[in-house]
């Protein structure tokens, strides 16, 4: 564990005896920033399929998956989940490839928190 530190005398000391000491700067990591998943309304997907989406791909509840598809449905976009990139990527690609399979226009969307 010595070489977390450096430490160096100085070759001339000075007449107090003061020796320089060099420190490794602390680093610190940064939380990868945050995305939400949106879900879009439409006048075209059943509700019934939206809240089977919300169920299948966020993991709700069916009260709570409920509860997202009026938000969605009365205010025309609603959050649906915050993830990192890759998560919030993948789930956007889940959904709209299971809409477009089974012959909806759902839109599924991600934006920087």
């Amino acid at each position: 564990m010595l070489d977390l530190y450096a430490h160096k005398l100085s070759d001339d000391k000075n007449d107090e005896g003061d020796a320089d000491v060099l420190v490794k700067p602390k680093t610190r990591t940064k939380r990868p920033p945050l995305y939400k998943v949106l879900l879009l309304n439409d006048d075209y997907t059943p509700m019934e399929f939206v809240v089977i989406v919300l169920e299948r791909f966020f993991g709700l509840n069916h009260a709570q998956a409920f509860e997202i598809m009026l938000t969605v449905h009365k205010k025309g976009v609603a959050v649906v989940g915050v993830f990192s990139h890759e998560i919030a990527e993948t789930k956007v690609a889940q959904v709209m490839d299971y809409a477009r399979r089974h012959q909806h226009p759902l839109q599924c969307t991600m934006e920087k928190e």
